[in-house]
């Protein structure tokens, strides 16, 4: 990867965590206090805004489903025009940059034109969310593993996942935008083995004060969602370490979480 010691422009793809500012990195602090122009997404929370310099410029290139306020080209193309103007520039990107964020693309895009660029990771949505939910990713017994997917789909036509090897009990299956054809995902797993009363959940918001989060079953969870009313930005959680939940919430529901069973 280009070293960020030299002289030559330079942009730090910095992952900001699912959202609580205390789970911001030691150097992801310190880059977004020294930044001169920060370049941020949707899913950057308020409290982590507010770490930016006053005199910084903020553009924001946030995405939600259909709906860009960038097109990925421009965003791209800014960092580097950024980049060579000679300021200190940070590309602020929800959870960590190359877990479903698009950082690769514009690290790509970055080293295609000769900008020097340093990847920081954050603590992803489907490690942060779920642990502050109560939910462990592997348990022994439990969960031998895990599967991070994205439940959301480009254009049009049906949602194309590995079905057969995604019903796996043993493993956990977080998914990423997953609201929108969560009754898809339900069939398909269980129309592939994966039992209907698996447990499973959704965490809304996750790790800010504005979390919520539900448990019930596979076959019961599009039904839980609309009628929990979860909006994203919001990760499902499917398999048995969902059932730990009830325990190991650790936060109380005023201060982030509150984990209700639905049956």
């Amino acid at each position: 990867m280009t070293k960020t010691s030299d002289k030559r422009p330079c942009v730090a793809l910095v992952g900001a965590g699912p959202g609580d500012p205390d789970l911001l990195t030691v150097k992801a602090l310190r880059l977004i206090r020294q930044a001169d122009v920060v370049v941020y997404d949707r899913l950057v929370s308020e409290e982590i805004l507010a770490l930016i310099p006053s005199g910084a410029t903020r553009i924001f290139a946030g995405k939600a489903a259909r709906h860009h306020h960038m097109k990925q080209g421009d965003i791209n193309d800014t960092l580097v025009n950024l980049a060579r103007s000679g300021r200190r520039v940070v590309r602020l990107k929800g959870g960590d940059p190359f877990i479903f964020g698009r950082g690769s693309e514009e690290a790509l895009h970055l080293a295609e034109h000769g900008i020097c660029f340093e990847i920081v990771p954050g603590i992803t949505a489907s490690a942060g969310c779920t642990a502050y939910a109560g939910i462990p990713l592997t348990h022994r017994s439990l969960a031998t593993g895990v599967r991070i997917v994205t439940g959301h789909l480009r254009g049009s036509g049906d949602l194309e996942l590995d079905w057969a090897g995604l019903a796996d009990p043993e493993t956990t299956l977080v998914v990423y935008m997953g609201l929108t054809n969560a009754a898809a995902i339900s069939a398909n797993l269980i129309r592939h083995g994966l039992p209907a009363d698996t447990p499973a959940a959704a965490v809304q918001s996750g790790t800010t004060p504005r979390q919520r989060a539900a448990a019930t079953t596979l076959a019961d969870l599009p039904a839980m969602l609309e009628r929990e009313t979860f909006r994203p930005p919001s990760v499902l959680v499917i398999g048995k370490v969902v059932a730990l939940a009830e325990t190991l919430a650790w936060k109380t529901p005023t201060a982030a979480c509150d984990i209700e069973a639905h049956g």
